[in-house]
């Protein structure tokens, strides 16, 4: 488990539109602590940092300013303290399951037998065990995140990072995966951020919920809903969970927070 720090990070980006020259301030002095085995949530509005403050934690973008740490050491680049688990699993179609859980390993320097024996323990634990033998193409798309979401374990981040892991997923897939990374949290007490837009999700998943706005964290509120979570249903009829997803939709609509 790792603590992440988003210190006063921001970043601006330089766009060339025909001769012309903008900058867009994708992220204005964002601050956020993530606890050792926390689920946080970043929501917001498309455009307005999420993936971006994901990826300079990863160590793929660099900000303008600030600067982002895990367990007090300073991301300079990608490292193996952290695995990221993107919208679409991007697995290298050549590949069977098992081989791009194995990649993973090969690029942290695992070798020999436990290089087969991890990657087959991550799969089993996303439930995939009796399909390493296949490739990509002959998996559902929900079957195809589980190995995304395999290979990142496999690695033993700190931190786990997830860029709307779910997005492109139908209703159902969706539903039983957000069951799979709660119960893979109860199993693994990986810190885990994450991004979403949906409100239930996010109240289904987090402890926190940070509402982003305009390249800013506007709010982050508590969800008072205990761990483990397994009866998914159950929360979802609970008062806590209306009352706190209505409280995040009243933070995404609020007039923006001033800041001198």
């Amino acid at each position: 488990m790792g603590e992440v720090n988003f210190i006063e990070i921001s970043k601006r980006f330089t766009l060339h539109v025909g001769g012309d020259v903008q900058t867009v301030q994708a992220l204005d002095r964002v601050s956020l602590t993530v606890g050792k085995g926390e689920i946080v949530a970043l929501i917001g509005p498309s455009g307005c940092g999420k993936t971006t403050a994901l990826r300079i934690a990863m160590g793929l973008e660099a900000a303008s300013g600030g600067r982002v740490t895990v367990d007090g050491r300073e991301v300079t680049g990608c490292g193996h303290d952290r695995g990221m688990v993107f919208q679409h699993a991007e697995l290298l179609p050549w590949l069977t399951a098992l081989e791009n859980v194995m990649f993973g390993l090969e690029m942290k320097g695992v070798r020999g037998l436990r290089l087969r024996d991890t990657a087959m323990q991550y799969l089993e634990l996303v439930g995939l065990g009796d399909s390493a033998a296949r490739r990509p193409h002959q998996l559902s798309g929900g079957m195809q995140q589980r190995v995304g979401i395999a290979r990142a374990l496999a690695i033993d981040p700190k931190v786990l990072l997830m860029d709307e892991p779910f997005g492109a997923l139908d209703a159902q897939t969706r539903e039983e995966l957000q069951g799979e990374m709660l119960a893979i949290h109860a199993r693994t007490r990986k810190t885990i951020l994450f991004v979403t837009h949906d409100l239930d999700e996010a109240v289904l998943l987090a402890d926190r919920v940070a509402v982003m706005r305009h390249g800013r964290v506007e709010q982050t509120i508590e969800v008072p809903i205990g761990r483990p979570r397994s009866d998914l249903a159950m929360i979802r009829s609970a008062a806590e969970f209306a009352e706190t997803r209505y409280r995040i939709w009243l933070a995404l609509h609020a007039a923006p927070a001033t800041r001198h």
